[in-house]
């Protein structure tokens, strides 16, 4: 039984969630809050194995909630739920440790569908968001407009290290590490570490020309 935890200031998206998942033979619904601020302490009481966030939320918002979260270390997986995406929000909550995005704008059994996934350690995103990255790969940016992190990154996998070493070393989630690599691969246009790599070899060696 998968217990699952509600997060969200709007009382018919509470409502509709938890009759939805209580309809479920393998997840029920242990706790809720409708307030940001709500959420740490009855997050701990109740330890859910899933929490599903809103990103919105008065107070506290939904990204401050998985920083505490993750702060106070709560093992609960976070599934962030929002009405919108766009890349600064997905990275928003990648870099905050989110388990997985889903929308709201999405059918029903979607959501019951992204909670199993997070649950069992997948790394989620909605298609819209997929098609996003898909887009945006479309446009590679140059290398010099990696963020600091993805630069760290990059170099880390230019090592031979792998994503739980980086993980290890950065003081992150493997799914993090995974987001970075995403973002990085898009920028460089690439589509692998090994690409990625070679790129990186070919700049230091530019660099020191």
């Amino acid at each position: 039984m998968i217990k699952v935890f509600l997060a969200d200031d709007h009382a018919l998206v509470l409502e509709g969630l938890r009759s939805l998942i209580e309809g479920e033979g393998d997840m029920e619904v242990v706790g809720t809050a409708s307030d940001g601020d709500q959420v740490l302490e009855r997050v701990r009481a109740l330890a859910p194995d899933v929490v599903v966030l809103d990103l919105q939320m008065p107070t506290v918002g939904g990204i401050a909630c998985l920083q505490s979260i993750r702060a106070a270390n709560v093992p609960a997986k976070v599934l962030i739920l929002s009405a919108f995406y766009d890349g600064d929000t997905m990275q928003s909550a990648l870099e905050a440790e989110a388990d997985g995005f889903a929308l709201k704008t999405e059918a029903p059994q979607q959501t019951l569908a992204c909670i199993r996934q997070v649950y069992q350690g997948q790394l989620v995103f909605p298609q819209a968001a997929k098609r996003w990255l898909r887009q945006h790969r479309q446009r590679p940016s140059p290398a010099s407009d990696l963020s600091d992190r993805e630069a760290e990154v990059l170099t880390l996998v230019a090592q031979g290290l792998t994503n739980t070493q980086i993980a290890q070393r950065l003081q992150v989630s493997d799914n993090t590490v995974k987001f970075h690599l995403q973002n990085i691969y898009q920028k460089l246009g690439v589509s692998n570490r090994t690409e990625a790599a070679g790129i990186f070899f070919k700049l230091r060696q530019e660099g020191r020309r």
